[in-house]
Formats: C-alpha cells, structure tokens, sequence
C-alpha cells in the first residue's frame, strides 16, 4: 500500500483511466500481475554492476539467479546464440548497438523518419543522427512499402557500415533474409529493432531476423508484454563486443527488478497461449483495419500485416494532433503520426497510428473491433462537438467495462 497520498491518488486515477478507455497506442500494453510484483520486488534495492559471477559488489547471489535466467528465456524465445538483458530502454540498446559496431562518423543506413523509422534510427534531432553518419532510404511511394531492390541500390551506391531494419511506424511484414542479403553484399553489419514485433514473432506470427540477422534489439514492453525495458541480442561472435559497449561502455549498474520482471514476461511468452494471444492480435488488426476502410479512412499502405496501421487524414481535411484530441475526448486514446513523405511536421503531422495489443490483451477480439471502428469514425466526424464527444466517451466505457484490467 502507498502511503504518499498524492501518489496513490495519481495511481488510483491512472487504473480507471486504463480501465476505461480504449488504448489504442500500438507501443502500449498491459504487463501482468506477475511482471508486475516482480518489477515492485526487493531487487530494487540491489546494486550489481557487472554480469552473474563477475560482480563488482558482493551479495549478488540472487540476482545472478534471475539475470541468468532471463537470458535463459531469452535465447530460448527468440531462438538467439547471444542475449544481454541489461539495457534500460529501447533507445540506449539501440545506442549500445552502434557503438560496439561503428566508429562515431561511421555511415549507416535505416528507413527514413515519416516512412516509419525511429528517432534512434539516425534522427537529425537524435543523438544517434548526430554522432553517426545515417543514409535513409524510404519506402515506395506508389505503394508506401519497401522496396528491397531499391534499398539494395542504395546500400552498394553508399557501402555503409551497418543496414538496419525494424520500425516503429511500418505496418507490413518485413523480410530480414532479404535485409541480411543486402547487408552482407557490402560487407556490412546487418541489424534489426524488433521492438514493436517482438511479441509477434515470439508468437510465431511475423518471420524472425534469426538466424539472417548480426544484432537485433527490443524493448520488452509493447507486444511482448512485459516490463518497460530491453534487450540486445547477437550472433555469439559479437557477444563481447555488444557486452562492453553496455557495460562499462553506455550503463552502470543493471535495473535487477526489472530483470526479474523480464525473466518472468519470457516465461509467459514461452506459453502456448501466448501463441494464440499474437495471432489474435493481428486478426484484430486486420479487422480494425478493414473497419476503417469501410469508413471510408485511407490506411498507408493501403492496411496491415502487423500490429499497427497509421490512418492517413489528409483527405479528412482533419491535423494527426485534431484527431488525436477528439479521440481522447471520446475515450480513444491513439498518438499522431506522420505519414510517408507527409508534408506537414511531425508535431502535427497528416495521420494518426493505432494498434491492438491493449484490446487484445483485455479479451476483445474481430466482434469488437468493428464496434471500435465506428467509434472512431464518429469521433472524427465529431471533432468539435463535445456532445458527441461525450456521448461517444460512454459508450466507450459501457464496452470497456465487460473487458476488465488486470
């Protein structure tokens, strides 16, 4: 129990808003109760700079259980030579990444910002896009996915040091064979961020990078349900160089508890209803997106193969930042997005990206996600006018009351 009161109002406030609205944010998911004791454990209070038996503080014991453990889980999961489970987010993994593999100015490539890249992924305004040398490639624009041949061109024109693959913004399946062929044809690193479908191809749903890929990365959140972390995994004959460059090279001592809380998300996602857990949610996806269409919403792309789907609302005349507002108002919660080659910035960028690992993991399959679609489309249709806002705000919450949180 929490005694600071303010806090404990803030959390009690925050568990009827999940409780109450369709969250919607592709990044987003709900960890269990499991993952969540283990995160609130005591292996908060323990410090253990270094990896299991080669501490540099002693009483660690314990923790070298359950960090084993979780890089146990790990390569069995993703089928991996190499796991490090210390990083603390997905952005410093990424940056660990690079600096085991790159020299600062070194070049790399990575898909372009609006065409669903991450900011980590060579971002001007990013760290990475400024001590590294990023060419972007993009996707088609006739078809806004990749093109392979394309990016092949580019990668022998340019010869960069490392080809990364894996988005954050990129609703189709993504061929890391083909990534790796590419990669390797100039002598270059091949990569892959995993993080939002990690828990698809844990689930068997999307082609793994392994055995293609030389580095991949993930978060441990978003799909694959666990805590807010990550992890860097690798090809055994990069293993030394990836652990330096964690530690001592970019972090100090290891978040244990949420080790622990990673240990325990692996082992639920080596369950078989995991399995079905990933199928449905990419059957919802594509529901949710053929709901849309026929609402008549343009999807990038023209639809999903994963998780995700970014609504194009330039033919709305509607801003990604105006839906994005009116959706929350009626109990929608989503986050504006740019769209490829959009033309607007991305504080307010054309579209808006929605995904269903939330719906999912609350029990709400293909019936529902027609219901959410019309919700969303009289949202938009609705953007000011706070009656129909609200009207549509209960309705919301009368569906999210028969899919209770944990």
């Amino acid at each position: 129990m929490i005694s600071d009161e303010r806090v404990a109002q803030a959390i009690k406030s925050e568990e009827e808003r999940q409780q109450n609205v369709l969250e919607l944010i592709p990044s987003e998911n709900l960890a269990s109760k499991a993952v969540r004791e283990a995160l609130a454990s005591v292996f908060t209070n323990k410090y253990s700079e270094g990896y299991p038996h080669k501490r540099y503080y002693g009483g660690n014991e314990f923790v070298d259980v359950v960090e084993e453990l979780a890089v146990e889980r790990a390569k069995k999961l993703f089928g991996c030579e190499h796991a490090n489970v210390q990083p603390y987010s997905g952005s410093p993994a990424n940056l660990e990444v690079y600096a085991a593999l790159l020299e600062l100015g070194d070049k790399a490539m990575a898909l372009s910002f609006s065409g669903g890249g991450h900011l980590t992924h060579g971002s001007p305004v990013n760290f990475s896009g400024r001590a590294y040398h990023f060419i972007h490639y993009s996707v088609d624009p006739e078809t806004e996915q990749l093109d392979y041949d394309a990016i092949e061109a580019l990668a022998k024109k340019e010869k960069p040091k490392l080809v990364l693959s894996g988005y954050t913004a990129y609703p189709r399946q993504i061929d890391f064979k083909r990534f790796a062929e590419i990669a390797r044809a100039v002598n270059a690193y091949s990569m892959a961020d995993i993080a939002h479908i990690a828990g698809l191809i844990a689930g068997g749903i999307h082609p793994s990078p392994f055995p293609f890929t030389d580095v991949v990365t993930t978060t441990t959140h978003k799909t694959l349900r666990g805590p807010r972390g990550a992890i860097i995994m690798c090809k055994e004959a990069l293993a030394k160089k990836i652990d330096k460059a964690v530690f001592p090279g970019y972090q100090g001592g290891p978040h244990e508890n949420v080790i622990a809380a990673k240990a325990v998300a692996f082992g639920e996602a080596l369950k078989p209803e995991f399995k079905d857990y990933a199928r449905q949610t990419v059957a919802n996806a594509k529901e949710l997106a053929s709901g849309l269409q026929g609402h008549g919403f343009r999807l990038v792309s023209g639809g999903t193969d994963t998780h995700l789907m970014i609504i194009d609302l330039t033919d709305k005349d509607v801003t990604g930042k105006q839906a994005e507002r009116a959706l929350d108002a009626a109990g929608i919660t989503v986050n504006a997005n740019t769209i490829p080659f959009d033309k607007r910035k991305p504080w307010d960028p054309s579209g808006i990206r929605l995904g269903t690992p939330v719906l999912t993991t609350r029990g709400m399959k293909e019936k529902e996600m027609a219901g959410v679609a019309l919700f969303i489309a009289k949202a938009v249709e609705s953007i000011g006018d706070e009656a129909a806002l609200n009207q549509i705000r209960e309705q919301v919450k009368e569906l999210c009351s028969r899919f209770p949180t944990e």
